[in-house]
């Protein structure tokens, strides 16, 4: 009996080899860096709106600030500088003033007869009255001169290049058209009026609140204060 041997088949090499390669094709994994193009444009979009949303947050809170800055400036009322604000203003133009041997004027001015008006007519007339007074104040003084509200019915008007002649004659205008206002409330009218001290800007000018004082003073007292 005839003993017949068993042949073993077995896969050419190259058969063999291409199955190694197509399985380490599905075992290797994707390198991250290699995102689709489709990927990256979304990702850049989203990142370029985003900036511009936040450029767009950053300009409203800039103009938010600038805007709660300049309120604090201002007087509510009357849209004028307030203390604060005129105080600096006087400050930097006095340190012009000594440094280049300019010259001004500092008028203090007070509403007469604001309280009874606001005690008989309320609070509302006392304020159409102020605004009165500032639109006349306006009227009469250059684009470059400056109008402060200090409190309640006291005013100042900070005046460039000035002499004592102009500023007295200046004071007394504005006094004069002042009480030439009149008012009707309720059925009556009334009057207000103003009065005024005037002090001098020069190159030995005192400290804008030092000024102010003198100004005042010179209301109280009828003459002029001289700061120079």
């Amino acid at each position: 009996m005839t003993m017949k041997k068993k042949i073993k088949a077995t896969a050419p090499r190259g058969a063999k080899r291409r199955k190694t390669v197509l399985a380490q094709r599905k075992v290797a994994p994707r390198h991250p860096s290699r995102a689709s193009p489709h990927r990256l444009s979304v990702a850049h979009n989203d990142a370029k709106l985003t900036i511009r949303r936040l450029r767009t947050q950053l300009a409203k809170a800039l103009a938010r600030i600038e805007q709660l800055e300049a309120s604090a400036d201002t007087d509510f009322l009357l849209d004028i500088p307030n203390r604060r604000r005129f105080e600096r203003e006087l400050d930097r133009s006095i340190a012009y003033i000594k440094r280049y041997h300019a010259s001004g004027a500092l008028i203090a001015l007070d509403v007469d007869h604001l309280k009874p008006i606001n005690d008989a007519f309320g609070h509302a007339a006392g304020d159409q009255v102020l605004k009165a007074v500032v639109a006349v104040l306006l009227r009469n003084v250059r684009s470059s001169d400056v109008i402060g509200r200090l409190g309640g019915d006291e005013f100042a008007l900070l005046l460039w290049n000035m002499s004592e002649t102009d500023a007295k004659a200046k004071a007394a205008s504005l006094e004069h058209a002042i009480d030439g206002l009149s008012f009707t409330f309720r059925g009556r009218t009334v009057t207000a009026g103003a009065s005024t001290g005037v002090a001098i800007l020069g190159p030995h000018a005192e400290a804008g609140r030092a000024l102010i004082r003198k100004s005042e003073a010179a209301l109280a007292s009828g003459e002029e204060a001289h700061a120079a």
